[in-house]
């Protein structure tokens, strides 16, 4: 099993979380009541959406991880899954995701629609 099918099956059992048709079209996608929290693009590719709020409050923490991506304007990470730790650091940042979506507040700006790979911003495909 990969690393990405232990994260989705682990997160698929979550009480607020449930499977989802992805908005973008490709892989797989987690969601809640207020929307899509994550899309699985590849074995190796999660986009999180955190919020722009989210995102900008823990910038400096998300920034030392090599696994995360943090695109400018972007309401979404994308996390790279090369080992163990980065499932939990995803499972942690879901939970992130989950309270700042359920905390209703709107965007602080307009941010671009889609998720990261869907923008053609994720990680470099290799």
């Amino acid at each position: 099993m990969t690393l990405a099918a232990r994260a989705f099956d682990q997160l698929a059992t979550w009480p607020d979380l449930m499977e989802a048709v992805p908005s973008c079209g490709t892989g797989q996608a987690i969601g809640s009541a207020h929307g899509e929290i994550a899309h699985f693009h590849s074995e190796r590719d999660v986009d999180l959406r955190l919020t722009d709020r989210a995102i900008r409050r823990l910038a400096g923490d998300l920034r030392r991880f090599a696994a995360v991506r943090v695109v400018p304007g972007s309401s979404w990470v994308t996390i790279r899954l090369d080992a163990s730790a980065d499932v939990d650091l995803l499972l942690s940042l879901t939970s992130v995701a989950l309270q700042a979506q359920e905390g209703g507040l709107p965007e602080d700006r307009p941010v671009p629609a889609g998720c990261n790979d869907g923008r053609g911003v994720g990680f470099l495909r290799t």
